[in-house]
């Protein structure tokens, strides 16, 4: 149906200002920490209100869609991953201000070096931030290889998260009047590992969308 056609084009419009918004917030989060930029904090914290709200308009729409078309096979898998995205997508957002938090209430000083080279923060966000990429890309060319790609950096972040308990430690025992803050730098950490999985998810979501497969709790198979 050309209607059904219509309707989808616009919750795709929608998602895109939500993509585009959060991404915002996210590059916006980077500059808050490394460079110590409580003034670019400050202005996530204040845009939060803004992602949740399109999170909720989202949200109506897509509820609105499929009880007003009934939607089946792709075009349901559609409405439905736009729904789990737009969710996902919000939780970043969510991330990103607890990043900014982090800034204004408990970060004294810039990272020093060469610390913050030992902790890969700054790889950890260049690989979020491709991640993200790659999950929109993929939704909007309809590219499962892209989706893919997340999946291989997810462990790439995953195994920068684990060196950083390490690292932290060490800058406890090294630095024990800091030892405070660096333990919410750590959450700091953690938050940038949720980012790469809720892009994780969105990946998985499109290859649902596109594919019909499932992946969400699949493990590997044994030898």
């Amino acid at each position: 149906m050309i209607q059904i056609e219509i309707e989808l084009q616009k919750l795709k419009a929608s998602l895109q200002e939500m993509w585009v918004l959060v991404e915002k917030q996210l590059k916006k989060s980077e500059k808050a920490l490394l460079q110590f930029d409580k003034a670019t904090a400050r202005e996530v914290m204040s845009r939060e209100k803004m992602v949740n709200a399109l999170e909720l308009k989202i949200d109506a729409e897509c509820e609105t869609f499929i009880a007003t078309y009934n939607p089946v096979a792709i075009d349901l898998r559609l409405a439905l991953s736009i729904l789990k995205i737009n969710n996902n997508l919000e939780r970043i957002g969510d991330f990103a201000e607890g990043i900014a938090i982090f800034v204004i209430k408990n970060m004294s000083e810039e990272l020093p070096e060469p610390f913050k080279s030992n902790l890969n923060i700054e790889q950890m966000f260049k690989e979020v931030l491709t991640m993200y990429a790659l999950s929109k890309e993929a939704f909007n060319e309809e590219n499962t290889e892209k989706a893919e790609k997340v999946f291989g950096i997810d462990n790439l972040v995953d195994e920068i998260n684990f060196n950083a308990v390490k690292i932290l430690s060490d800058e406890m025992l090294a630095h024990p009047a800091k030892a405070e803050e660096l333990m919410f730098l750590h959450a700091v950490v953690r938050k940038l590992e949720r980012i790469g999985d809720r892009c994780n998810n969105i990946a998985e979501e499109v290859v649902f969308y596109l594919d019909a497969k499932i992946l969400k709790h699949q493990k590997e198979s044994l030898p």
